[in-house]
């Protein structure tokens, strides 16, 4: 998805949030020249293939659209914090252990690239862990033959006094996971503020929109959004959430009730 997607996505998101009838008038009757060379309409139109966002109106003048459940996941950065947070955890942790050969180095980085992108922790380089179902990494080994001298998927409890919240704290490294959300909350912070009163302070409030989003996507993509029963108490995640839904209920507000001259 390109970036200008993302945006759109996210705009769509925080106005449906305040807007009763986010029509196309609403949204970007002050904004059609840039609409335009921004290629906004080819955009809409790649949404609503991908169905994440549905036309209500019924005449094609009138843009009347709907986000999706699937197009509100997807401007969160592909997962909802608060689902995330509050799933359920049975006590059990999943490991998956391997050796790859030192001759098949590719395959060893996909591998960690791939379980990095899954949200796991890693107590060690060739010891990943995580407190969800191995559901998709089994699905992905079925019907091939897994030497498991090189590869094995297994559960397990702590066994010799260890604590979950040290588990936790030696597979993710959360000082950097609250050093992306600090930033993320200095954003927060510096956003414009006052009445939006013309195109220019609008378009400044936009850009900052962008911003905004692509410092959310860096903090969320690389947390592991563990449930809130194995979260550490000095993790910042949950405060820069709540924050971010005040804030841009806020910024949504005020570029809805703007109005072009």
């Amino acid at each position: 998805m390109s970036s200008k997607t993302e945006e759109l996505l996210n705009l769509l998101l925080w106005s449906a949030e305040t807007l009763a009838n986010p029509t196309w008038r609403n949204l970007f009757e002050s904004y059609e020249g840039w609409a335009y060379r921004h290629g906004l309409l080819t955009q809409v139109a790649r949404l609503e293939r991908r169905k994440w966002i549905a036309r209500q109106s019924a005449t094609r003048t009138d843009r009347l659209y709907r986000l999706l459940e699937r197009g509100r996941v997807e401007a969160l950065g592909g997962r909802d914090p608060e689902t995330q947070w509050h799933r359920r955890w049975d006590g059990r942790w999943r490991l998956v252990l391997f050796d790859i050969p030192t001759g098949q180095n590719a395959a060893r980085e996909r591998l960690r690239r791939y379980l990095k992108s899954r949200g796991f922790g890693y107590l060690q380089n060739s010891v990943w862990i995580t407190p969800d179902s191995l559901e998709t990494e089994r699905s992905i080994l079925a019907g091939g033959k897994t030497n498991v001298e090189s590869l094995i998927l297994l559960e397990a409890r702590a066994c010799a006094g260890e604590l979950d919240a040290e588990i936790v704290e030696g597979a993710w490294d959360f000082d950097r996971i609250n050093q992306r959300y600090s930033q993320y909350l200095r954003l927060l912070s510096a956003r414009p503020s006052g009445v939006i009163k013309d195109k220019v302070a609008a378009t400044r409030v936009l850009h900052w929109m962008s911003r905004e989003h692509e410092a959310w996507l860096d903090a969320v993509t690389n947390d592991p959004l563990l449930p809130a029963r194995i979260l550490p108490p000095r993790y910042l995640g949950r405060k820069a959430w709540q924050r971010r839904v005040r804030v841009m209920a806020d910024v949504s507000r005020r570029m809805g009730s703007f109005k072009a001259a």
